[in-house]
């Protein structure tokens, strides 16, 4: 049995492969950037905190120490405040390079992207083939896998889109784009497992793409029937309204998200995820699943119709949670300051009236800039309920009547406290 590293192993793809060398028997050394989830999920992987957008060639030595061979997934869809793809796609892979060259491990597998040899249109694939061309030139025995849509049991990124898409009785269609030919993902965990058996080819590009070439739409639609659900009314959107979805993406990315609906997918998309799978067949004797085999594997649950329609309904949730503070503060310090104040003349002093107002609009407008903001939507949400009990107390304290009042100000702290909750618990995306 081997010892193998596995970049990226927390994502779609690399969790799956990690898992399946531990079940062959095999040592693995996990490496992401946030490993402590991870860690708990799959304890029988050694995990490695190291983010590969910043690794230098000395880190990677550090850790290749018994390694037999390397399994880059590691990967990025744009670059924002969480991702850097020059870095992540080209000049981390060569930091890797060096230290397999210096540490002796001859074998590195890495995923790019299928198409990049035909066309660059965004960062993302121009910096997949700068990697690509980076190993290619190496002295390593390399192996570049181009896989097209990644579909399975886990969901993330597009897989995600997906089936969210497919719980909407209105489906949008969106202009411009090609036709995709999914892969199943054990399809591509099982042949990284056979690449890394003795004696396996290398120093050979495969794309992995599945049988049969179909519209995002009708990839759309199977899922659709899968989950159980009748056909949606189709609905073309214009140009323009489809720009305005890529752009919002593309915000919400600048806050540190990361919605697969953005501009570089609307540029790859139109690019389409086809390829020629003949090469890997034929090397690696496995047959490509069609989508309509991927589905029927595994028939859908009721965790699956919840994920699908959480899935669209979670950026509603957040963003009504977002106006709602940052509204509520507003509100505060500027046109209801006054009937805030009449509210709490009859039990507290003008100074502290005055301290109590500002002070909560504050609070308000922290809480709604923190649930935007990604890196500190946990702690934010988890404010958000406290300060909504506490409002609760000191209006049962000072203004008990409320409870009673016509508009129910008191009362509508129970589902916004029941909203906070959901976001908190559909917060993570794998």
């Amino acid at each position: 049995m081997g010892r193998f590293l596995v970049i990226g192993a927390t994502g779609l793809i690399g969790s799956r492969i990690a898992s399946e060398l531990v079940s062959a028997g095999h040592d693995v050394v996990g490496a992401a950037r946030d490993v402590a989830r991870a860690s708990r999920r799959m304890p029988t992987v050694e995990w490695l905190r190291l983010d590969f957008a910043t690794s230098r060639v000395e880190d990677w030595e550090a850790v290749l120490g018994g390694v037999e061979a390397v399994v880059n997934c590691a990967g990025a869809l744009q670059s924002g405040p969480a991702d850097r793809l020059e870095e992540t796609h080209s000049r981390g892979p060569q930091a890797l390079i060096g230290a397999c060259l210096a540490r002796g491990v001859r074998r590195l597998i890495h995923f790019s992207a299928i198409g990049v040899d035909r066309a660059t249109p965004t960062e993302f694939s121009r910096t997949k083939l700068a990697g690509d061309a980076a190993l290619m030139a190496s002295d390593l025995d390399w192996i570049i896998l181009r896989p097209s849509v990644v579909l399975g049991d886990p969901a993330y990124g597009a897989s995600a889109l997906i089936r969210g898409l497919a719980a909407l009785p209105i489906l949008p269609v969106m202009p411009d784009t090609a036709p995709l030919q999914p892969v199943a993902l054990d399809d591509v965990a099982a042949t990284v497992v056979r690449l890394l058996e003795p004696g396996a080819a290398s120093r050979i590009v495969l794309e992995l793409a599945g049988p049969e070439a179909m519209s995002f739409t009708e990839v759309v639609r199977q899922y659709r029937r899968w989950l159980g659900f009748g056909p949606a009314v189709e609905m073309r959107l214009q140009a323009w309204l489809a720009q305005i979805a890529y752009r919002l993406g593309d915000f919400a990315a600048q806050l540190g998200w990361r919605p697969p609906v953005r501009t570089t997918a609307q540029r790859e998309i139109a690019r389409g995820a086809v390829g020629d799978p003949s090469a890997w067949q034929h090397l690696t004797g496995i047959t490509p699943k069609s989508l309509t085999a991927i589905l029927a594997a595994r028939p859908a649950s009721v965790q699956e119709g919840w994920f699908a329609r959480l899935y669209l309904l979670k950026p509603l949730v957040l963003i009504s949670l977002v106006l709602f503070w940052i509204g509520s503060g507003l509100a505060s310090l500027g046109p209801g300051y006054e009937t805030g104040r009449a509210l709490l003349a009859h039990t507290l002093g003008d100074p502290v009236i005055d301290l109590v107002i500002i002070a909560g609009g504050i609070a308000d407008l922290l809480i709604g800039i923190g649930i935007a903001v990604r890196r500190t939507a946990r702690p934010a949400l988890a404010a958000g309920i406290v300060v909504s009990l506490l409002y609760a107390a000191a209006g049962t304290l000072f203004s008990p009547w409320l409870w009673l009042d016509p508009l129910a100000p008191l009362l509508k702290i129970a589902p916004i406290v029941a909203l906070l909750l959901v976001a908190l618990a559909t917060l993570e995306d794998r």
